[in-house]
């Protein structure tokens, strides 16, 4: 068996920088290639997950099959690349310890003193070669390039150990199956108006000073690098230009790898790391992205959705929710304007009570052509989940309700329909009156980590506008849940029109709710986002972006197909075009300009 194939990406100057989509788009590339690749992300942080984290804190926890509770940057890396990974593959501070400690209450060590080198550090290598190897696609075949974020800045000093644990893994694998791809900023200071190399040349000094030689120097900047400035970092640097890659801010994600790929990414891959890739020919490789990328370019259309959210002040809170909307418009030939709206501004007479930011929710929720009630935790913001379900309800405005925002849906119904005014969650009132959301059986309050509901489960559809978007009557969906609808009231629900079409495999734990005649009103207790796919869109988020254009029930009929978008075509003569000319990049990768006109 050929030895597994390791790239590791660093960041510097600052957090933030990209790592995580240029890691992404370096397993595009090499799957585009017929190239199976896996990747891990390290986070130096000493929580054991990131299961308990504020969305204010780190963005959005990203859930697994498995349940394991991930930094967002592996809902990337599974978008992208179209693979299952697993909790092992993030890795972090706390997972090493608590390994290395458990190693030494055992015995495992002989007595011996227990330190950061060697303990740690092989700890880390360790579990990289392991995870490295477990098959991440449905034909269970083992991958061959395992892609490496580590999280952070170069120089933090949370970080020193798995910067040391890299600077031997180097040697343990061989100079031929380990790459180094640094990511940097190139500022570009308003009182000069001119890129800053500096930053960078501090940064990978400081890289190879730790024992790692970057192999690749990815330059992350606002506008475009001229060829000077490339030729400035690689002799200040150490590298050739053509191991200088250049990245300015593009209007999509999904511009990037073929920015990387336009400069030699794959070239240079190949040689480095002696993949045996038979080059590609112009025009045909990375087709599908060309394509996915040109008809985001080419929508005219917006459609104005409201999310009506709890975290909304930092955008990463709700990043796969956002990136299922946009695979959805894309599929759908529109352009995504997506609205947030705090939900607590959406309630009147309360604490949080501010007439302005009152009026302004409202007023963007009307004007909004649909509706999407994400998930979350706590009392804050539940009332104005409760008061955009019932007035999507009652408008008969298309709306999408998840985790939480199913619960919202059922406690707004049993208010307002059944009359029961005493009706809540227990996770807010645990003495209401009607306790129409109750905490789970499997639920223990005591301990808040990695105690949900959590992974891939079945659900089992009866026939509906859920099952017809599927095109199946079972489904699995990623569940991250504490409470569930309190079975004694489905019955009642349902005589009154609000129909629970999903149910779990007990058929006990209401899943899916539609609201009857409505054009659509679907609420889940699962997040359809994580399993969204930018060539695959999860069906319920389209089925809410078909029903906002007016265009669902032309979809159903057609047995959900879309009709061919002219805007996505591209035939093989025009690709060349497309790959270089679009891109407005040289073939040997010395300028960049545009993308599509877009600076």
């Amino acid at each position: 068996m050929p030895d597994m194939k390791y790239i590791l990406v660093t960041g510097g100057v600052i957090s933030g920088v990209g790592k995580g989509v240029i890691a992404s788009s370096f397993g595009t590339i090499l799957k585009s290639c017929g190239i199976d690749v896996t990747s891990i992300k390290i986070d130096p942080y000493i929580n054991i997950d990131a299961g308990t984290f504020s969305p204010y804190e780190h963005g959005e926890v990203y859930v697994l099959d498995d349940g394991g509770e991930v930094d967002l940057d592996l809902g990337n890396y599974e978008r992208f690349l179209d693979i299952t990974l697993h909790r092992d593959n993030n890795i972090t501070t706390g997972k090493i310890y608590q390994q290395v400690i458990e190693r030494e209450r055992r015995g495992d060590y002989l007595g011996k003193t227990v330190q950061v080198i060697p303990h740690i550090t092989d700890a880390i290598q360790e579990w990289v070669q392991r995870v490295a190897h477990i098959p991440v696609t449905p034909d269970h075949m083992p991958p061959k390039v395992c892609i490496v974020e580590l999280g952070g800045t170069i120089g933090d000093i949370e970080g020193m150990p798995f910067v040391e644990a890299f600077r031997q893994f180097q040697f343990r694998v061989k100079r031929e199956n380990f790459c180094c791809a640094h990511v940097s900023l190139i500022p570009m200071p308003k009182s000069t108006g001119e890129p800053k190399t500096k930053p960078t040349q501090s940064s990978v000094r400081e890289l190879r000073g730790l024992g790692l030689s970057p192999d690749l120097i990815l330059c992350r900047s606002e506008k475009p690098i001229h060829h000077n400035i490339k030729e400035k970092i690689s002799n200040f640097c150490h590298v050739t230009p053509e191991q200088v890659i250049c990245i300015h801010d593009l209007t999509s994600v999904y511009h990037v790898p073929l920015l990387m790929e336009a400069q030699g990414v794959v070239q240079y891959l190949n040689e480095r790391l002696q993949l045996n890739i038979a080059m590609p020919r112009p025009g045909r490789f990375m087709q599908k992205w060309y394509n996915l990328a040109r008809s985001i370019e080419n929508v005219r259309k917006e459609l104005n959705i409201a999310l009506v959210g709890k975290y909304t002040k930092l955008e990463d809170s709700y990043a796969s929710v956002t990136k299922a909307l946009q695979h959805s418009c894309i599929a759908a030939g529109c352009k995504l304007n997506l609205k947030y709206i705090e939900a607590v501004n959406l309630e009147k007479n309360t604490k949080f009570d501010d007439p302005v930011a009152y009026h302004k929710a409202w007023q963007d929720l009307c004007k909004s052509d649909g509706v999407i009630v994400p998930g979350g935790f706590g009392q804050r913001g539940l009332e104005g989940k409760i008061e955009a379900c019932n007035w999507c309800r009652e408008t008969q405005k298309p709306m999408l309700g998840i985790c939480l925002g199913l619960q919202a849906a059922v406690i707004e119904f049993a208010r307002n329909v059944l009359n029961l005014k005493g009706a809540n969650t227990t996770e807010v009132d645990p003495n209401c009156e009607d306790k129409l959301v109750i905490d789970m059986p499997e639920h223990h309050p005591e301990n808040l980590g990695g105690t949900m509901r959590l992974g891939k489960r079945r659900t089992y559809l009866e026939p509906s506008v859920v099952a017809q978007l599927y095109k199946k009557d079972v489904v699995e969906e990623r569940h991250r849940h504490r409470y569930e609808v309190n079975p004694e009231y489905i019955e009642q629900l349902e005589a009154a029109g609000l129909r629970f079409v999903g149910k779990d495999e007990t058929r006990t734990r209401m899943e899916v709710a539609i609201v009857e005649g409505h054009p659509y009103f679907v609420t889940v207790q699962f997040h359809p986002e994580y399993l969204s796919r930018p060539l695959s869109p999860s069906p319920l988020f389209l089925g809410l972006i078909l029903a906002s254009l007016g265009k669902l029930k032309h979809y159903l009929l057609k047995g959900c197909r879309l009709s061919p978008r002219n805007q996505s075509d591209v035939s093989s003569d025009d690709e060349e075009n497309l790959s270089m000319s679009s891109l407005n990049i040289s073939k040997n990768g010395e300028t960049v300009t545009e993308i599509n006109g877009i600076h």
